[in-house]
């Protein structure tokens, strides 16, 4: 899958631990991962594996203790806080289980809000994202008024909304009924695809990761 496509993600060696009652506690061993434009991986694991733990460093929330994580070839270990966040603002998606949503904006606002603050707003693709994602009618509602499915549909447009290079979703079907769920995660898929960036998933359910790509599982801190 990653043969002849360019790789977005390339986490090699990396290890976490925590210090928990007086003790480390590793939680990430060695883990090897790697992720190339337009593929979707579901990263799978028992509950406390520490599959955030992984997003959350590979999306510069955390620093690993050690290893690499290179982002479209570049290390993020080299970046200091103004260049991580501007790495989440510009090139990466961020979608987590909690919509993480803008009260004070509307559907239309929230879904521009990341493309705005990193000046690379396009209007058209907009339209196009709201339409794939059956916004379209409620651009002037606010999220207080819309269900929780149609809540993550624009927490994953506005995600989309900048062309990153890569969508990290953690959990993102978590909260929702299994149909909802269902059709929400296919259209992650169609609108990953058409974009050609790379998609790392961590989920709980072995039925929707069987739809991916590529499943990974990690597992004792490494992957398998």
């Amino acid at each position: 899958m990653t043969s002849d496509r360019e790789i977005v993600l390339s986490v090699r060696n990396l290890t976490k631990a925590y210090r928990s009652a007086g003790e480390e506690v590793a939680v990430l061993r060695g883990v090897n991962l790697i992720v190339a434009a337009g593929e979707r991986v579901a990263l799978t694991g028992e509950s406390g594996s520490g599959k955030s733990t992984l997003l959350h460093l590979i999306a510069g929330l955390d620093r690993a203790d050690g290893g690499e994580i290179d982002f479209a070839g570049a290390p993020i270990a080299e970046l200091n806080e103004a260049g991580l966040a501007a790495l989440r603002r510009d090139r990466l998606g961020l979608v987590f289980q909690q919509f993480n949503l803008i009260p004070s904006l509307n559907v239309r606002d929230n879904l521009a809000f990341q493309s705005r603050i990193a000046g690379r707003h396009d209007s058209a693709w907009q339209v196009e994202l709201a339409q794939r994602l059956g916004l379209t009618s409620l651009l002037n509602r606010y999220p207080e008024q819309l269900s929780g499915g149609q809540q993550q549909r624009v927490a994953i447009g506005r995600a989309l909304a900048v062309k990153p290079l890569l969508l990290l979703a953690d959990e993102p079907t978590g909260n929702l009924d299994e149909a909802t769920a269902d059709d929400v995660l296919a259209l992650t898929r169609d609108l990953v695809a058409q974009t050609g960036c790379g998609l790392l998933m961590v989920t709980h359910s072995n039925r929707l990761a069987a739809t991916m790509d590529r499943q990974v599982n990690l597992s004792a801190g490494l992957i398998a």
